[in-house]
């Protein structure tokens, strides 16, 4: 079970957006194994400039931290907590697909680094979204010229 919660800041007129989403994962038991994982917290971050409206990059990254020991008759090792720390590159594209939705796409890497019982190593991810096309701007509501 994950719970969590985010923020994002976008400024319009930069083309600037920050995101940072903080979660705490709860595992149940492995019935099979009679082994249970610690609560862990998680903290996904990202930072990207809008090149056009269309094109984004930037840097993302997550922070890893294992709080609570591993337990269960199936435990082992005792006290078995793990981190993990990553950084990498992501690029974004947005494009229509028809007049009532929008896809988007994002590629990110992360290089992983400051790891304690856990591989450390590169993810990749894609993700493809879809989404309400953007509103067309209002039309203005006084005429452009006077006399």
């Amino acid at each position: 079970m994950d719970v969590g919660g985010g923020y994002t800041y976008f400024d319009q007129k930069t083309g600037r957006e920050a995101s940072t989403v903080l979660g705490f994962t709860y595992n149940f038991v492995n019935p099979a194994t009679h082994y249970q994982n610690g609560v862990d917290m998680h903290l996904d971050w990202g930072a990207s400039q809008f090149l056009t409206k269309q094109w984004q990059v930037g840097v993302v990254g997550h922070l890893y931290q294992q709080l609570g020991c591993d337990s269960g008759s199936g435990d082992r090792v005792g006290c078995f907590r793990s981190r993990v720390a990553s950084v990498g590159p992501q690029l974004g594209y947005i494009f229509p697909i028809n007049d009532e939705l929008q896809g988007y796409l994002n590629l990110k890497a992360y290089g992983e680094f400051a790891n304690e019982n856990r591989p450390a190593g590169w993810n990749v991810w894609l993700t493809f979204n879809l989404a309400p096309a953007a509103a067309p701007p209002p039309a203005p509501t006084r005429p452009m010229f006077t006399k």
